[in-house]
């Protein structure tokens, strides 16, 4: 079924995949060949991602469910349990000893590999969490929300200290730069925003041209108005008609 997430291992030699068929599968990137297939998880794989040392996967799912596997045998080594909705995004912390997990229960929580405890539960976002992200440095996470804004957290103190905004509709994806000076969120109103970490500042917007963008459409006939409503949203324009 739909495929929701890949990931590569530190080596580059393996790939994961988290789906719709409720399985996480390993990849042989050379060969193409499916080296496992990890059962376990009760509904849709919706995230997955390999721990720094690569001995390790996290997978998040539509079961409520964080679970952690052995990437060598395939075996599920915890399931953690504490969100009470769906989980859409997982991610490693840098030097590989916490996880954090983003979900629809509009919390992140932030997890103890090793213990399976959740450390803490981050509050803060009015809607879903669709994505999260670690600094380069591990101090910090982002999250993306349904709310429509990014907010960065201080880990050691779970303090929310900036909510950004800017974006007209949810933030789906975060992303850290190499250096974590800068943040790029990817939103459902068709623009991706590069943040300033430090000040909160929106440093630019992207947006790809739509399929009529610019297009002048004044004066043509033949169209109805929801036509026209439609090529607008596509990027066409209708400038008022001059004054005989």
């Amino acid at each position: 079924s739909g495929i929701w997430s890949v990931s590569f291992s530190p080596d580059g030699q393996t790939l994961v995949s988290g789906s719709e068929d409720q399985t996480v599968r390993l990849w042989d990137v050379r060969s193409g060949q499916c080296l496992n297939t990890l059962y376990g998880c009760n509904s849709w794989v919706f995230s997955v991602a390999w721990s720094p040392d690569g001995q390790a996967l996290a997978s998040g799912s539509e079961d409520q469910t964080v679970r952690l596997w052995d990437s060598r045998t395939g075996q599920c080594l915890k399931a953690l349990h504490g969100h009470s909705e769906r989980v859409f995004s997982v991610a490693w912390s840098p030097d590989g000893q916490t996880l954090a997990s983003a979900s629809y229960d509009q919390t992140v929580r932030v997890w103890d590999v090793r213990t399976g405890q959740c450390l803490k539960a981050l509050h803060g976002h009015g809607e879903r969490v669709f994505s999260v992200a670690w600094s380069p440095d591990g101090q910090t996470l982002a999250s993306g929300s349904g709310d429509k804004t990014v907010k960065l957290w201080c880990v050691s103190t779970d303090q929310c200290l900036k909510t950004l905004q800017g974006h007209s509709k949810r933030a789906r994806s975060v992303a850290f730069n190499p250096n974590g000076q800068t943040l790029a969120s990817g939103s459902v109103d068709e623009t991706i925003k590069l943040w300033d970490v430090k000040t909160g500042e929106c440093l630019k917007t992207l947006r790809a041209d739509r399929a009529y963008e610019g297009m002048n459409i004044t004066g043509v006939t033949g169209l109805t108005e929801a036509q026209k409503a439609t090529l607008k949203a596509l990027g066409a324009v209708e400038l008022a008609e001059k004054c005989q």
